[in-house]
């Protein structure tokens, strides 16, 4: 909204400062900063007083964890506070008519909403299995198949969004996927959806590395939404993808302002209503700046956490042995004697390792 007051420079000069992509970006993270501070207070209570409670696993082991993390009174369904207060600055900061800022939103807003239905369940059946996974499953592919068919359609976008670009290749691997850009579309959100919920199981652990990765995706979104540095690096250049930024920034700010509660002790956990919205988001944006197969480095403690899990129920299947003392990663940690606050701050560690050996592969080509 704010940037339409750039129009009005011949009236007031200085106006001309809402044209400027990085400009918008910082004042789109103080936004979402400011609104996760001012009314997470409010939130917490709300969601405490209607005993939103996060309901535990069955396993023994995971029980011990939770009683000694003191986790049994803190509320879930805080992922509405990070939600409202991206969308609210993407809103402000952002130009609302670009395609791109519109699927993030439709993104974010459609898989909070599927996370808030099984935060719901879990709730009323005071059970840790909400919706059914099939189920689950089902809304992310739409959503996939949906963002995936206007990237492909689109005249602007379609013909980059249908390459299938690599890490140290300075040409895409493919030139042209097609209908079979769909299926990498819904690959990367359902995946990444759901690695960021895997990671969302110790105080601070999803939002901090959330933090990483949206500052890497910042600085690649508007790399890839300006001609001049796309060529000189030999990224794909995609039109409108500048704004982009802005989402990430407002997503930086949120996971900002939503840690100052959400650090140990935590005071609200952000549920599958945000860890599905957040996941899903950046997949996304991945997406539709070409840097999907960089995610698996960037997003590195998100795909550890996922293929821990893997790991663990292939070889309890196959093999009836564990891998793992538990899945994900972070509760084998802790089963090893390391404190929740180690496990948290050393995975932050390693996020941050991960961002910048993937902000690397923008000039290693």
């Amino acid at each position: 909204m704010f940037y339409y007051l750039s129009e009005y420079t011949d009236l007031f000069s200085p106006l001309r400062v809402f044209q400027y992509t990085t400009f918008r970006a910082v004042f789109a993270a103080i936004t979402a900063l400011l609104i996760c501070v001012v009314t997470g207070p409010w939130l917490i209570r709300r969601l405490t007083e209607m005993r939103f409670q996060q309901p535990i696993r069955g396993e023994d082991d995971l029980r011990e964890l939770a009683q000694a993390h003191g986790k049994k009174a803190c509320p879930t369904m805080g992922g509405i506070l990070i939600i409202w207060a991206v969308v609210d600055s993407i809103l402000l900061w952002a130009r609302p008519t670009n395609q791109l800022v519109l699927m993030c939103l439709a993104t974010l807003i459609w898989l909070g909403g599927v996370g808030f239905l099984d935060d719901w369940a879990k709730v009323q059946a005071k059970k840790s299995a909400g919706m059914r996974a099939k189920t689950k499953f089902l809304f992310q592919i739409g959503l996939g198949l949906f963002v995936g068919t206007l990237l492909v359609t689109d005249p602007h976008l379609g013909p980059t969004a249908r390459k299938l670009v690599l890490p140290f290749m300075k040409g895409p691997l493919i030139a042209d996927m097609g209908w079979w850009t769909l299926l990498v579309v819904v690959v990367v959100i359902v995946g990444a959806s759901n690695a960021v919920n895997l990671t969302d199981g110790l105080d601070g652990l999803a939002t901090g590395c959330t933090l990483t990765v949206a500052l890497a995706y910042a600085v690649m979104c508007f790399v890839a939404g300006n001609f001049r540095f796309a060529s000189y690096l030999q990224v794909p250049f995609v039109f409108g993808a500048g704004e982009l930024t802005v989402v990430c920034a407002a997503l930086i700010g949120a996971s900002l302002g939503f840690l100052w509660f959400n650090c140990h002790p935590a005071q609200v956990f952000m549920g599958d209503t945000g860890s599905l919205a957040i996941g899903g988001l950046i997949g996304a944006i991945a997406i539709m700046i070409k840097q999907e197969v960089v995610l698996v480095v960037v997003g590195g403690i998100f795909v550890m956490e996922a293929v821990s899990v893997i790991l663990q129920v292939a070889s309890f299947k196959l093999r009836g042995k564990r891998i793992f003392a538990m899945a994900p990663l972070h509760h084998h940690f802790e089963l090893r004697g390391w404190s929740e606050t180690k496990v948290t701050t050393r995975f932050w560690v390693l996020s941050v390792i991960f961002a910048l050996l993937g902000l690397a592969t923008l000039k290693l080509r």
